[in-house]
């Protein structure tokens, strides 16, 4: 059995030396990292911001475990320089050097001023193995708050300012096309969007813990990513002006092509109403007897509306010309289909009328070719129709009876003529009805 004391078995000189090593091997691995959370560009900004809000706050708690760590850390080395002393005095330690190097090294020999961050406890006591887990918990949580301040102000602010540059020149390309606050929806959204990303900018710089979304589980310090979710909200905003503005560029240099269109299919449509009331009257004097739609006259508001459109052509008012120039080209297509489908209604009956009348003529020809033109029913019934047809008003509902009829006639007549069964030849062979020789 070995010699024990308070803090376990007494170690001897080779469990000694490796612990040394070991804990020596730590002391430099804390040493590097510590030098680099304090030359961490993070670090030095954290230091030199105003900071508000919840990174004030982590900030704050950060100092005091960063002033921890450094505390723990000078502890530590402070023990680890005692061992290797103690160490260092003889080739070959003594007993009496190895109770006190198993108490330094197992036991709970460090004193750490301030204990626990934020703790009302003026010291601690820990073990070399405990002070380093707390050295390491004091780092990894003072690196997190320090990488996720900086990943957010290398992420954010730069985009920012491009998303500035940006809605700067489309500010100055919207305005040379009329578009301005107060006049246009887009004018007003640029400025949205301006003090917008004005606010964000100076929040990000003041407070990024607040634009950070760490991950989820026991991830690595740092871990997580720069919330951009106001930012991507106002580049897609940004974008939609930008397509408004090019529609309205667009406008600018075709709007007199445009306009001209216009002008052709509300001309056009004029031309077919006229047509159409022109057909009407000469549908009333030469068809009876039928309904025949009444002609609107052309709608005013579409060339009040047209004449509008040129006045903001003139006067470059593109942004009020665009959706006029698009609710017109509809508009006007609408109507020029309109005045089509008028004058279709209204000329249905002249092209009934000329319908029956084609009609009559090519049964005429069909019984002429046949040799039949002569047959005293088909001229009666053919003269009948054909005073029907070209007569004024034509009464369209009796001329298809009398056109009815003569088509009637002539199938009869067409017809082949029908051989009585009893006379039809059986078998495929002849024979005579008149009997055998009586």
């Amino acid at each position: 059995m070995g010699v024990t004391d308070p803090a376990g078995p007494v170690m001897d000189r080779d469990e000694v030396d490796r612990a040394l090593a070991r804990l020596g091997q730590e002391h430099e691995a804390v040493e590097t990292s510590l030098f680099a959370l304090q030359d961490h560009a993070g670090r030095r900004l954290l230091e030199g911001a105003e900071l508000t809000g919840v990174t004030k706050e982590r900030w704050a708690a950060a100092e005091a475990s960063i002033t921890l760590l450094w505390t723990c850390f000078d502890a530590y080395t402070d023990a680890l320089r005692e061992a290797r002393e103690i160490r260092s005095r003889r080739r070959w330690s003594s007993r009496e050097d190895l109770v006190e190097l198993t108490g330094l090294l197992r036991g709970e020999s460090v004193t750490v001023a301030g204990g626990a961050s934020g703790s009302a406890v003026l010291s601690e006591s820990f073990t070399l193995a405990a002070l380093v887990d707390r050295m390491n918990e004091l780092y990894a949580s003072s690196l997190d708050m320090v990488v996720a301040a900086d990943a957010v102000w290398s992420a954010l602010p730069a985009r920012i300012d491009l998303l500035a540059a940006e809605l700067q020149r489309t500010r100055r390309l919207a305005h040379s096309v009329g578009v301005r606050p107060g006049e246009h929806p887009s004018g007003d959204d640029l400025e949205g969007i301006t003090a917008t990303l004005t606010a964000l900018r100076e929040d990000v710089v003041r407070d990024p813990l607040a634009h950070w979304v760490p991950a989820g589980g026991g991830s690595a310090p740092g871990g997580g990513r720069p919330d951009t979710t106001v930012y991507d909200r106002e580049a897609r905003a940004l974008e939609d002006v930008r397509r408004e503005i090019e529609a309205v560029l667009t406008v600018r240099q075709d709007a007199e092509e445009r306009l001209i269109r216009l002008r052709d299919v509300l001309s056009r449509a004029d031309r077919t109403l006229a047509e159409a009331r022109t057909a009407r009257g000469e549908v009333l004097a030469k068809i009876a007897a039928t309904e025949v739609p009444v002609v609107s006259g052309p709608p005013t508001v579409l060339q009040e509306q047209l004449a509008t459109a040129a006045e903001y052509r003139r006067q470059a008012r593109w942004h009020r010309l665009s959706p006029l120039l698009e609710s017109l080209e509809q508009r006007a297509e609408d109507e020029l289909l309109r005045a089509r489908e008028s004058l279709t209604a209204v000329t249905a009956p002249l092209a009934v009328r000329a319908e029956l009348r084609g009609r009559l003529d090519a049964y005429r020809a069909k019984v002429t070719r046949h040799g039949l033109a002569e047959d005293r029913l088909l001229i009666e019934r053919y003269d009948a129709a054909r005073r029907m047809l070209w007569s004024a008003p034509c009464d369209l509902r009796v001329a298809e009876q009398a056109v009815w009829r003569y088509q009637q006639a002539a199938a009869e007549l067409l017809a082949p003529p029908r051989v009585p069964e009893q006379y039809a030849p059986e078998d495929g062979g002849t024979r005579d009805d008149m009997g055998d020789g009586e």
